[in-house]
């Protein structure tokens, strides 16, 4: 089990880890979840012994600190998988078993066995030029669980991929993490990838964990607004509940929640156009892969709604909206 008990990380001035209070059980995969600059990917590399931090991180209650990085026992894998150009698939999966000291009948089983675990039985003799940036990744995936590490840490290991190639690896390596029985620490700004990968959810803003629950929680229960709005709510409102029943402006919506006044955050998934109690006006209309993302004036405010590809209003058409309650998050 690691255990990371108010860590620091200063740059100067500069706080990028705030007192930090963290667990990850064994075998537990825990997501790090946070925008661009909020301090995630440096946690990860003060527990890999990349960055020094204050504070304590320990493994199974013994104190790492001190610990080089290379006898942590754990993993790194990051978003440019930092493959060697030079060996073939074989070898870059054999590194770390080379490294310590492994015979080689051992070596090649394990080579084999993590092949086959990532979906590249066959291509050992590859040049890893010759790969696609998903294969290339999974072979450092593959490197990266060949010495057994007891924690595998990974920062934004599908950033660099395409859309659609990003959320068929995530299903792959989601598979691959539980198989392997793998320990792991998952760095990422996309929670789509995050909710895929992780047991847990740990949101992290400005150099502090906001919130740690498992995904369910997270997204329908998020902390505080600004939460709310980084997973995906843009319209924000207070409706009152009795027995289990919020009255909304855009109708009724059964929700676990004590009567009084409840606050929700909408994603634009929340209001659909289609038959319902609100109308509106279409401001704007952007098409997306699979939906509609519209802009509809209601009143006085502006709302997010979708559509579907072939029922998409235009600008300046005159629709209803829908209440779907998968959309709603019920916040603070």
């Amino acid at each position: 089990m690691l255990q990371i008990t108010d860590l620091t990380v200063r740059y100067g001035r500069q706080t990028a880890v705030d007192a930090v209070d963290l667990r990850i059980a064994d075998g537990e995969v825990l997501a790090l979840l946070g925008p661009s600059g909020c301090g995630k990917s440096t946690l990860l590399r003060a527990v890999a012994g990349l960055e020094p931090a204050d504070g304590a991180i320990s493994w199974d209650g013994a104190d790492l600190s001190g610990v080089p990085v290379h006898r942590r026992g754990f993993g790194l894998v990051f978003q440019d998988g930092q493959l060697f150009p030079h060996r073939n698939v074989a070898d870059n999966v054999a590194f770390g078993l080379r490294m310590a000291g492994a015979a080689r009948p051992e070596r090649d089983r394990r080579v084999d066995e993590l092949l086959d675990l990532v979906g590249l039985s066959g291509f050992g003799a590859r040049r890893v030029t010759e790969l696609s940036g998903g294969e290339q990744q999974r072979v450092a995936l593959a490197r990266a669980l060949a010495p057994r590490p007891r924690l595998l840490l990974l920062d934004e290991p599908l950033s660099a991929l395409d859309r659609s190639l990003r959320e068929h690896l995530a299903i792959d390596l989601s598979r691959l993490l539980r198989d392997s029985k793998t320990t792991a620490l998952v760095v990422t700004h996309d929670h789509d990838e995050a909710f895929t990968l992780a047991d847990r959810v740990a949101v992290m803003r400005s150099g502090r964990i906001v919130q740690t629950g498992n995904p369910d929680q997270v997204w329908r229960h998020p902390t505080d607004e600004d939460t709310a709005r980084f997973l995906g709510c843009s319209t924000f409102i207070d409706a009152p509940a009795k027995d289990g029943v919020v009255q909304t402006d855009f109708g009724p919506i059964a929700l676990n929640v004590p009567d009084g006044t409840t606050h929700l955050g909408l994603r634009p998934s929340a209001l659909r156009v289609g038959p319902g109690p609100i109308s509106g006006l279409a401001q704007a209309v952007v098409h997306r892969r699979d939906h509609v993302r519209v802009t509809v004036k209601t009143g006085d405010q502006e709302v997010d709604a979708v559509a579907g590809v072939t029922t998409a209003p235009s600008p300046g058409e005159q629709i209803h909206l829908e209440l779907d309650p998968d959309g709603v998050a019920v916040v603070g």
